[in-house]
């Protein structure tokens, strides 16, 4: 398995590159008024108009005063949405033996398991369950 590793508050988290449209630097990004507070704006990346979500809102974290640089287009349920992260570090061939599952009781339902490799520990995300409709 492939996954994007990326940054957000100087926490590694991933994602499977299944999901993954492209990587972006950030582009103006249009206010959507009344939108769900999770809802950052629209962008129009090559003709294709996009929502990108605020993942600190998703992941129940604090938003970090860091400018976050890059948005992550994912392909999600066969819709395109953005994410923004304060940076995209690798995209890393992962055995999946190295991935520990967490159970279920312990963790928030959207940890797919924490990737422990070499000197890198990120959170793999499984972003059908962490975008719901």
């Amino acid at each position: 398995m492939q996954a994007v590793i990326f940054k957000i508050n100087d926490e590694q988290f991933a994602v499977e590159t299944s999901k993954v449209q492209g990587i972006n630097d950030i582009i103006n990004m249009t206010k959507v008024p009344k939108a769900n507070s999770y809802i950052k704006g629209l962008i129009n990346l090559r003709g294709n108009i996009i929502s990108v979500l605020d993942i600190n809102m998703l992941l129940n974290m604090e938003s970090c005063e860091k400018q976050q640089n890059n948005i992550i287009i994912l392909n999600i349920r066969d819709e395109q949405v953005g994410i923004t992260v304060d940076q995209v570090d690798e995209v890393l061939d992962i055995d999946e033996s190295i991935i520990e599952q967490i159970r279920e009781e312990n963790a928030n339902s959207y940890i797919k398991g924490i990737i422990n490799f070499k000197d890198k520990i990120a959170t793999l995300i499984d972003l059908d369950k962490l975008i719901v409709n």
